[in-house]
């Protein structure tokens, strides 16, 4: 079973960034697959908030539009999302998936932005 490991969560305050780390515990599979970055807000919903397919073709929630970027590190194995201007509603638990529902989630890492 492919494990997901999601690092680089913290406390930052408004208006600042923290960059999450997606690697997985098998070689290759975040290489060749499409990865996902969901959140889920404290009492809410889990969300999809950006995902980079093999090709490196991005997509972002309009919440975070402009300021997430997603990107990929090949030689490392690793899918990273970059977190710029931070607001509080950022604030959530975020996970790394691939497959999306049926698939493969890493355990989280929880990211809170003060205001």
């Amino acid at each position: 079973q492919v494990q997901l490991v999601e690092s680089g969560g913290g406390l930052v305050q408004a208006g600042g960034s923290l960059r999450l780390s997606c690697a997985a515990s098998e070689t290759n599979f975040i290489n060749s697959n499409a990865i996902n970055w969901y959140r889920q807000p404290p009492g809410g919903q889990r969300e999809l908030v950006s995902f980079i397919t093999t090709g490196g073709e991005t997509y972002y929630a309009s919440a975070v539009k402009g300021r997430f970027t997603i990107s990929r590190d090949n030689a490392k194995n690793t899918v990273y999302l970059q977190m710029n201007s931070l607001k509080s509603g950022d604030t959530a638990v975020y996970y790394c998936n691939v497959g999306h529902v049926q698939g493969y989630w890493g355990q989280g890492t929880q990211v809170t932005v003060s205001a």
